[in-house]
């Protein structure tokens, strides 16, 4: 998988987290600098640790199903793009979980949750030619930023991209399954 792919990946995934992000900078506008790093942290570290999980998992049945490997890859990545894109159409959250998203609780479970997708993209990649600790520390690392600059974003603009996001993010996806998809079957 190429470099390009992965960082569409990358920014894909950390769409849930940048929403969130977005979110607790709306409701938090004096919410000081360490907080918002916090945040940021967590929302990266899972997001790096996830798709290892994922690939320690997906490798141990690689051998089963090495010869429908694209479409499992291709399944993967297009049921997390219509799961952003369902997501993207649900109604607002509860706005009391979203005003303490800052406190440490809240947050590993948040955390988790975003990174979701990311242990289901971690699958696809043992069916893949990755580099699976560079890839997952690339996601980590565009987490860590786009989620770190959502909530500066939240501050300021409150929740004007939330759902705009996560429909771009489940698009980029699904186009990349289709890609993955297509290059085996092409």
């Amino acid at each position: 998988m190429s470099l390009l792919s992965i960082f569409f990946i990358a920014i894909s995934l950390s769409l849930d987290a940048f929403a969130v992000a977005v979110t607790a900078g709306a409701t938090h506008r004096k919410m000081a600098f360490w907080q918002g790093i916090k945040i940021a942290v967590f929302f990266g570290f899972f997001q790096f640790v996830m798709p290892i999980i994922g690939w320690t998992v997906g490798f141990g049945l690689r051998g089963l199903i090495m010869s429908i490997d694209h479409w499992i890859a291709f399944g993967l990545l297009f049921l997390v793009g219509i799961k952003m894109l369902i997501e993207a159409f649900r109604p607002e959250k509860n706005e009391d979980e979203e005003r303490c998203v800052h406190k440490t609780f809240v947050l590993f479970f948040l955390a988790i949750a975003t990174s979701i997708d990311a242990l289901v993209v971690g699958v696809s990649f043992a069916f893949l030619r990755v580099a699976l600790i560079f890839s997952s520390l690339l996601i980590g690392l565009v987490t860590f930023l786009i989620s770190l600059s959502g909530v500066y974003i939240g501050k300021r603009f409150g929740h004007l991209f939330e759902n705009k996001v996560e429909i771009v993010g489940g698009l980029v996806l699904i186009a990349i399954g289709v890609k993955i998809l297509l290059s085996h079957l092409i």
